[in-house]
């Protein structure tokens, strides 16, 4: 049985002819955080899980903590992809001299050095897909996606490749994640799921 809307019952904006752009993100009224354009398309984010949220804070945390001083690191915060995509990733290294003051809503893809995105149930076919494509068409060198499997952290890390302009696979970490790029960072993985207690991730 189909419900017909009410006055005074709230509605989803109406798309215009050629979708949204990037800069409507920032107009339209009462949307819910952490929406993102994909496509013309508004997105909303499903409830998420503790998982979800662990892996965020870890990251943020750990890879603010090894960040050379030319370099911030700022959770679930806009990227200006195109005119039709400002994707969120879930954690975002990016290039200091981005950052231009606290009213600042969005980055420039071409300051991104890293998107980090954790896969939740809703955003596979997004994070495994659709997202890395536009990441890697805008020029950001590093995306890491991050998964749970069978209870434990899977991270799969791809770098672009210059000469093709996709990105190419440079390896799947389990416990432990090694690297050198974008800066050195040697991450104990199983901290993800642990019980911290009090402690700090």
């Amino acid at each position: 049985m189909s419900v017909e809307p009410t006055a005074g019952t709230s509605a989803w904006p109406v798309p215009p002819a050629g979708g949204w752009t990037a800069d409507d993100l920032d107009r339209l009224p009462d949307l819910p955080p952490h929406t993102e354009l994909i496509d013309g398309s508004l997105v909303f984010v499903s409830p998420q899980t503790l998982f979800h949220s662990r892996a965020v804070s870890f990251f943020e945390w750990h890879l603010l903590s090894a960040a050379p001083e030319d370099v911030e690191v700022v959770r679930e915060f806009t990227i200006d992809v195109d005119r039709q995509n400002r994707p969120e990733p879930d954690v975002v290294v990016v290039a200091e001299h981005a950052l231009q003051g606290l009213k600042q809503t969005r980055l420039p893809a071409e300051a991104v050095l890293l998107a980090v995105e954790v896969v939740s149930p809703e955003s596979v076919t997004r994070d495994r897909e659709t997202k890395p494509l536009k990441y890697a068409r805008a020029g950001i060198r590093h995306y890491w996606r991050v998964e749970m499997q069978e209870d434990r952290p899977v991270v799969y890390v791809f770098e672009r490749e210059p000469g093709t302009g996709v990105y190419a696979p440079a390896g799947i970490f389990r416990e432990r994640l090694k690297t050198d790029a974008p800066f050195p960072v040697d991450l104990d993985l199983t901290a993800i799921t642990v019980k911290r207690g009090g402690a700090r991730p």
